[in-house]
């Protein structure tokens, strides 16, 4: 899951060199470089490929703050 994340964060970015500098404890917003608009962009496409509904009401900052802490988050979304 990691690195399909990663994978996304590549394409919104327009950066494929992304691929080879994140990694699971690279955070979303400062690693990644990501903006406000990109991180919606962001979402709504996790939404797509884990054909899931994010929970804003369960969703915090915290979640952007690694790769792995959103994939935690993503899991639980999913299993509920």
């Amino acid at each position: 899951m990691n690195n399909k994340i990663i994978e996304i964060i590549a394409e919104i970015k327009e950066d494929p060199t992304l691929l080879h500098k994140l990694d699971e404890s690279s955070d979303l917003s400062q690693d990644a470089g990501m903006d406000s608009l990109q991180i919606i962009n962001f979402i709504l496409r996790i939404e797509e490929e884990f054909d899931i509904e994010v929970d804003f009401e369960q969703f915090d900052l915290e979640h952007l703050q690694s790769i792995d802490r959103f994939s935690q988050f993503i899991r639980q979304m999913a299993n509920a």
